[in-house]
């Protein structure tokens, strides 16, 4: 949970209106792309733990405080304060929240829909992965496909409930970059791939034979893995609804209805408590951007 200082700025008025948002996100593009170098080093040096460890020095030099290992399940597990910002999804809210917000919205809520979920595997290896693709050896993360029409199909298979037989897989690897994450000559990474909501199945194999296929040997380098398959991730994190990890559908009809159709998504029609999480627009994969929008709706509501 987040406890921060009163305040300092009050202002009334509407939401941002589209066009600012827009605005305010090709901005910060831009500063990705321009700067992407650095980002990149820094999220990976030590699990992005500068960044972390500057933006708590910046909020406590407000006034703020931060407590962690607590469980919050109702209002009265956190202290009261003028505005509440939840980073949960829609059903969390419902439960946290319960009757402060009116049987009409938590309806509305109750009716948001959640996508798939994922399969993931962490690896202790004993070397980087050994990539054909010279280029692989200088990312962070590396998205393993195959050509687009493979990729497609491997996610249109998970929207029927299918489990793919060759999956899109996300590989992240830390270590080439950041070699205090593993003792020395050791390496450490992690893969995860699309799966229907809810399952239980082992695509171990499936991951491994995709990275295989673009990086030989790799299965000899393996000294350990984890993993988790949906359902587990779901009682690891309880947003992680069916595992899935991006806080709900991202499609035409839910990228800007999230969580329920309204000119101000982040705002609940109980005073004092929002929703910041990526079950707001933009949605998942646009770090950030999502709190930002509902700091400023908070702001521009007191």
């Amino acid at each position: 949970s987040l406890r921060t200082a009163p305040p300092t700025r009050r202002s009334c008025g509407s939401p941002p209106p589209p066009r600012e948002r827009k605005r305010v996100l090709q901005r910060f593009a831009e500063l990705i792309l321009a700067h992407r170098d650095e980002l990149a080093l820094l999220e990976t040096l030590d699990m992005g733990k500068p960044i972390a460890d500057s933006l708590a020095a910046h909020l406590r030099s407000l006034g703020g405080e931060i407590v962690t290992g607590q469980w919050v399940a109702r209002m009265d597990d956190l202290p009261p304060a003028a505005a509440t910002l939840f980073d949960v999804t829609p059903r969390q809210l419902e439960s946290i929240a319960g009757d402060r917000l009116p049987s009409s919205y938590r309806r509305k809520l109750r009716g948001y829909r959640y996508g798939p979920g994922v399969f993931k595997v962490d690896y202790a290896l004993d070397g980087p992965a050994p990539w054909q693709a010279a280029e692989c050896l200088r990312a962070g993360t590396v998205h393993l496909g195959g050509t687009l029409d493979e990729i497609a199909a491997s996610e249109r298979a998970i929207w029927r409930g299918e489990h793919a037989a060759h999956p899109y897989v996300l590989f992240v690897q830390q270590t080439p970059f950041d070699p205090t994450r593993a003792p020395a000559g050791k390496h450490t990474a992690w893969a995860y791939c699309h799966v229907p909501h809810g399952s239980t199945v082992d695509m171990t194999g499936a991951i491994e034979a995709q990275i295989e296929r673009f990086a030989p040997g790799f299965r000899d380098r393996i000294l350990a893995r984890s993993t988790r398959n949906a359902a587990e991730m779901a009682a690891y994190n309880p947003n992680y609804i069916g595992g899935d990890i991006n806080g709900g559908v991202q499609d035409l009809r839910q990228l800007f209805t999230r969580p329920v159709a309204s000119l101000n998504p982040y705002t609940t029609p109980a005073s004092g408590i929002y929703l910041c999480s990526s079950s707001t627009p933009p949605g998942g994969g646009v770090h950030g951007m999502c709190g930002y929008f509902a700091a400023q709706a908070a702001l521009r509501t007191r």
